[in-house]
Formats: structure tokens, C-alpha cells, sequence
């Protein structure tokens, strides 16, 4: 049987639409709006460099960043040794097993909706966490009122959902790892903490890598815990806003600064792509050891 050459585009054809009309097009609608000073309304005339001459100079682009950059600090030690220390628990062939993994899986599939109302009812000046403290004689406490604390309090959000996700990946890996050579350390006379540091470690080092770059990624664009918490204002006076609550609030409403916006947007995806290439270089140097 005889194939014509165009055959294998036509199977193609499909999923080569999709992926230019939702993935490519807007992308490259994005760069093309950036140097432009579109608005929601449409239209727009070519601006050049001014978007990003003005983000340059815009105090809330910088604070922005600044924001993403400690938020992206903050989350990323917790998410590559915590998931570690659980899945090495959660690896343990035990009864009752399934619950606990399930527990900490649960978080990943909740809808950020749902998780956003759990924590701020937690976190809330008349919260259960507020109420216990004051109840042991402190006083309440502004997680979410407070600009440093509300940042805080986000992390420990985006950690608490991210535990069980980055458990999986962890889980994967440690199946991986060769028994030979626990067996070998434990002939040695290592102990646990020493066959841990030794073996599992070093074993593990590019899975770690990669769940650093991960985690470095969603923490940079972080948007639903700070939206939801800060109840879509960014903290008082904006001053906890992150990158993404910044694109969102200035290109949202038919008063929106969709080309300022597209600037905006423009930066965070060059940001993140020196991330991702940092990482992989990073993790393509782990391999080679």
C-alpha cells in the first residue's frame, strides 16, 4: 500500500489548527500588541518601545517584580525538600498508606476557588487561626491586611497545594533509585541519615533540579493565592501585587491597556524563559556527573 506525501499532514491538520488558532496566534498577537498602544476597545497605533520605556519607569512594575522575585524565593526551598521528606514517608509499604498520600494529594486537585475560601477563612482577622491565638491571650494577627504578612501567607498556600503534586514526581524517582546501592552502604555500617545524603541525594539530584525549575516557574507568575486572598486587590494599596495581578489589572474592563498589558506579559515570558534555560542547563550539567 502507497502513501501520497501529503498524507501525514493531512492526519496532522487537526491539531496543527488548534495549536496555531489557541497557542501561536495569540502568543505572537501578544508581541505584535506590545508595541502598540491597544486598548480593550481594540484598534491601537505601533508605539514602538514606548510600553517598555514606561515599564521601565512604572513603580508598580518593579514592585511587581520584586514581589514575584521573593514569592518565587520563598517557595522554592519548601517545595523541593518538603515533597522529598513526605514522599520518602509516603514510599513505605504500610497499612493505612493510601490515606496519608491521598491526604496530601488532595490539596492538587482542589479548585483554587475552593482552596482560596478554605484559607481565608482560615486567615481571616476573625479566622479560626486568629480566634485560637487570641483565645491563648495573643492578639489577632493581619495575615491577610498586612502586605509582608499576606505574602507569607500566600506561600504557605502555594506550598501546602504544591506538597502532593511534586510528592508524585518524587515518588517516581525514588522507585529509580538502585537498591544495590542502599544495600551496599548498609554492608558499609551506613546509617539512614548517612545512606540519605550519600545515596538517595545524589540519586535524586536532577529530579530535584527539575522540581526547583518548576516550582521556580509557578512561583514567578503566581496569581490565584494572592488574588484570592487579598480578595483581588493585591494587598493594602496594591503593595503585595505580583506580575500576573499586574498584567490582570491593567488590561481587564473596556478601560483596560491591553498593549501595556501585552508589555507586561512580554517580559514575564522572557523572564521565565531564562529561568527554564538556566535550569536546564543546570540539570543537563547534573546528568553529565
Amino acid at each position: 500500500m502507497t502513501h501520497r506525501p501529503y498524507t501525514p499532514w493531512l492526519f496532522l491538520a487537526p491539531g496543527l489548527a488548534i495549536c496555531l488558532m489557541f497557542t501561536i496566534f495569540p502568543f505572537v498577537n501578544m508581541i505584535v500588541l506590545a508595541f502598540t498602544d491597544a486598548s480593550a476597545l481594540g484598534g491601537g497605533r505601533f508605539t514602538g518601545v514606548d510600553n517598555f520605556v514606561r515599564m521601565a519607569e512604572d513603580p508598580k512594575f518593579w514592585l511587581a517584580a520584586r514581589n514575584s522575585a521573593l514569592y518565587m524565593i520563598g517557595v522554592v526551598p519548601p517545595l523541593v525538600l518538603l515533597p522529598l521528606l513526605i514522599a520518602m514517608l509516603a514510599q513505605k509499604v504500610v497499612p493505612g498508606i493510601g490515606i496519608f498520600r491521598t491526604a496530601f494529594f488532595t490539596p492538587v486537585i482542589a479548585s483554587a476557588v475552593v482552596v482560596g475560601l478554605i484559607w481565608t477563612w482560615l486567615l481571616d482577622s476573625r479566622g479560626l487561626v486568629n480566634n485560637v491565638v487570641e483565645a491563648l491571650g495573643g492578639t489577632r494577627i493581619g495575615f491577610l491586611t498586612d502586605s509582608t504578612l499576606l505574602l507569607i501567607s500566600s506561600m504557605v498556600v502555594t506550598v501546602w497545594r504544591g506538597l502532593g503534586y511534586y510528592m508524585v514526581i518524587y515518588l517516581a524517582a525514588l522507585a529509580n533509585v538502585p537498591k544495590d546501592l542502599h544495600e551496599a552502604a548498609m554492608v558499609d555500617g551506613a546509617g539512614p541519615i548517612r545512606r540519605f545524603w550519600s545515596v538517595t541525594v545524589p540519586s535524586l539530584r536532577p529530579t530535584m533540579v527539575l522540581v526547583a525549575a518548576l516550582s521556580a516557574v509557578n512561583g514567578f507568575r503566581v496569581f490565584s493565592e494572592i488574588y484570592l486572598l487579598s480578595g483581588g486587590t493585591g494587598g493594602p494599596g496594591g503593595a503585595s501585587t505580583t506580575m500576573v495581578l499586574l498584567i490582570q489589572s491593567v488590561g481587564r474592563g473596556l478601560t483596560g491597556e491591553v498593549g501595556y498589558a501585552s508589555a507586561l506579559s512580554f517580559v514575564l515570558f522572557v523572564i521565565l524563559l531564562g529561568l527554564l534555560l538556566v535550569t536546564l542547563k543546570l540539570n543537563r550539567r547534573e546528568e553529565q556527573l
